[in-house]
């Protein structure tokens, strides 16, 4: 276990179509973003706030992918 791993939450978010968590993470480096993949699928914490980040951008489409990978996580 790595220590970043530690402040991971317990419950595991759902399955996100892989292909829309890609989407998200090259538009948010276009914001200079880093985007976490592999956590943002495991930990419902971190994909809450990197959703958050994604629907404060100004870029329509980066906010469009944001809610559509939203309305497929539970609440934190």
């Amino acid at each position: 276990m790595y220590a970043s791993d530690l402040s991971e939450s317990v419950a595991p978010a759902p399955i996100l179509p892989l292909v829309e968590v890609i989407e998200l993470k090259w538009l948010l480096a276009g914001q200079g973003v880093h985007v976490h993949v592999e956590r943002l699928q495991r930990d419902i914490v971190y994909a809450h706030s990197t959703l958050a980040a994604a629907e404060a951008c100004a870029e329509p489409t980066l906010r469009a992918v944001a809610r559509r990978l939203r309305r497929q996580i539970p609440a934190a």
